[in-house]
């Protein structure tokens, strides 16, 4: 069995309501050895916020040295996520051969685990094989029947934020459903809850005295805000003083005074979490989908609510950070949530609506939801797909808030690199197509003549330089009077596909076509040229920033190579007209340090973060 058979057969065990229970949860485990009893858990139930919580409680746990294991659903755009150790999802060869022996037990049960109660399982056995001291549990749904509450009294059972939802399976009102939640506080363990409707605090209340346990209700009035962008938040909480969070909304300081009155509880309780570890965990928090910043120049903000309360929190997100200012929504919903009480609370912020439809069966088709809106006076069309409606959002020329679904998040999420990309790199060369002849002439020799004055080049004594598709700049000029200057011209090549080399060709015959379609040096034809002999690399682009990042033309392979140049300063090239206000990167993209235009040679500037 390999990772996709391990995921096809798990999602082949649909969910079903009429069969609520920890039975088969429990049976699976203890075949398996009950791997949960060598574990020590914190237990996290609520409506809204538990994700971030449990990322928050993770983070920190780590932090403080702790092998830490974090368990949530769903997942946003990779299966694996569900399961990590330490930040790191679980790998794809651990997945299927536990997947591979759960399912050896789990089809011969005569009544066989669903889809939850198997991945729980497979969890359990993960993080008691890799000796997790610790796992941060989020509930699927509800807590009482939920299949994580087969675990023994964890360490702290944390309530977040609890509203009405699931009502057909968990109860009508908020008590009932605070006490299907509150199923997870047991005998001997602590209990920390998030300040909600008095309902609820009178029903955790009363389950805490039935049991037993102490209970800790987070005190969010402590809470001082001290600073709030769209680079994340700052505040102080009772001991720590100004923590950083980067994730944005006021409800988050909630959530993170829930997850430090559970971190204040876990030390009475014995475990050692120094202060710079909240410090470090809490300003390390990554929580993707919830108010997450995509990208900022055009803004483009992805949050996956999909319910009145979440609505609520981006209202007041895109008032605090947006004042003023309407957006364009790109919208997906799924047929059975509350989607008029979500377009109420969103409407005084939006100017136009895309809508899309989330892949998922009970998905409202994006027609129906457009339709929707323009009953209600709203400008909306639907998209055909997650890429033309992010297309379609961005050339709206208004700040993008994307929401709705998190099954909707993960496909923008996935989508949107190579989006944004094509759509920056077509605006920077709309741009530069628009000079004339005479001025694109003028603009290439002038940028050539900058770098060959600039005092890099003229230190430098081996030059390594891309070479230009027909819309990059050409630095023929620069390169033939680096010839001329006695420096060492050097190119890239792509030996395979995870090695790159680079060489000087012998003569004109030493080129040839590369993998990638691209003009290389003919190894057999060249002198290789090491790494660490290179003091300067060229790069022409398509579109850069002022911060020294780029766009090309191809898929940024080379730039594979780039870590190892260890002695070289790294520019950029390409004409004024093609900079923008900010290029869209990735984890592997490589900043540049200078930038050459036809303007000068310049610096690239420091992308500054007020916390």
């Amino acid at each position: 069995m390999n990772a996709k058979e391990a995921i096809e057969y798990i999602e082949a065990c649909t969910w079903s309501a009429t069969r609520l229970g920890l039975e088969r949860t429990q049976t699976l485990l203890h075949a398996l050895g009950d791997p949960q009893k060598k574990l020590r858990f914190i237990h996290v139930a609520g409506s809204n916020g538990k994700g971030s919580t449990c990322a928050m409680l993770a983070a920190i746990l780590k932090a403080a040295g702790y092998r830490t294991g974090l368990y949530t659903s769903p997942y946003i755009q990779t299966f694996c996520e569900r399961i990590q150790i330490d930040g790191e999802n679980i790998s794809e060869t651990d997945l299927a051969a536990i997947t591979e022996r759960v399912r050896g037990i789990a089809d011969r049960m005569e009544d066989h685990p669903s889809q939850f109660e198997l991945v729980t399982a497979i969890a359990m056995e993960y993080y008691a094989a890799k000796h997790c001291d610790i796992v941060v549990l989020e509930v699927g749904m509800g807590g009482a029947l939920d299949s994580t509450n087969a675990i023994d009294a964890p360490e702290i059972a944390v309530i977040t934020n609890i509203g009405l939802e699931h009502t057909e399976y968990l109860g009508s009102t908020l008590e009932a459903i605070a006490e299907t939640k509150g199923g997870i506080i047991k005998p001997g363990c602590d209990c920390v809850v998030y300040p909600s409707d008095p309902a609820v605090l009178r029903t955790i209340t009363k389950l805490c005295n039935d049991r037993s346990v102490r209970m800790h209700a987070a005190d969010t009035d402590s809470i001082q805000t001290e600073l709030a962008s769209l680079d994340g938040q700052q505040f102080s909480f009772h001991e720590w003083q100004h923590l950083q969070l980067p994730l944005l909304g006021a409800h988050q300081l909630k959530n993170a005074a829930v997850a430090l009155t559970a971190i204040q509880v876990l030390r009475k309780r014995g475990w050692m979490i120094p202060d710079e570890a909240v410090r470090r965990g809490m300003r390390g928090t990554k929580w993707p989908a919830r108010m997450e910043i995509l990208h900022k120049e055009p803004l483009f903000l992805l949050d996956g609510g999909h319910n009145p309360q979440c609505a609520e929190a981006l209202a007041q997100g895109l008032a605090a950070y947006l004042p003023g200012q309407q957006v364009t929504f790109l919208l997906g919903v799924l047929a059975d949530k509350d989607s008029d009480t979500m377009l109420d609370i969103v409407a005084p912020y939006g100017a136009t609506y895309i809508c899309l439809t989330p892949n998922n069966p009970r998905a409202l088709s994006a027609e129906a939801l457009a339709e929707k809106l323009r009953a209600r006076g709203q400008e909306a069309v639907a998209a055909d797909s997650v890429e033309s409606g992010i297309r379609m959002a961005l050339e709206a020329g208004l700040p993008v808030a994307a929401f709705g679904s998190l099954y909707l998040a993960g496909e923008i999420r996935t989508a949107f690199p190579n989006t944004i990309k094509r759509y920056q790199r077509e605006g920077a060369l709309r741009r530069r197509a628009a000079l004339s002849p005479a001025a694109r002439a003028e603009a290439s020799l002038r940028l050539n003549e900058n770098i060959l004055k600039s005092t890099t080049y003229q230190n430098a004594k081996t030059i390594l330089v891309y070479n230009a598709f027909g819309s990059e700049a050409d630095l023929s000029t620069m390169i033939s009077q680096a010839k001329a200057d006695g420096k060492r011209v050097c190119w890239p090549c792509c030996l395979s596909k995870t090695e790159m080399a680079a060489f000087t060709p012998q003569d004109d015959a030493g080129w040839m076509t590369g993998a990638f379609g691209i003009r290389e040096p003919d190894p057999e034809r060249s002198v290789r040229i090491e790494p660490d002999e290179i003091d300067l690399v060229v790069c022409p682009c398509a579109g850069f920033d002022r911060f020294g990042n780029r766009i090309g033309m191809g898929a940024g392979y080379y730039d594979r190579y780039l870590p190892q140049c260890t002695n070289a300063e790294c520019m950029l090239a390409a004409f004024e007209a093609q900079r923008a206000a900010h290029i869209y990167t990735e984890s592997t993209d490589i900043t540049m340090h200078l930038i050459a235009t036809e303007a000068g040679v310049f610096p690239a500037e420091t992308e500054m973060k007020p916390l």
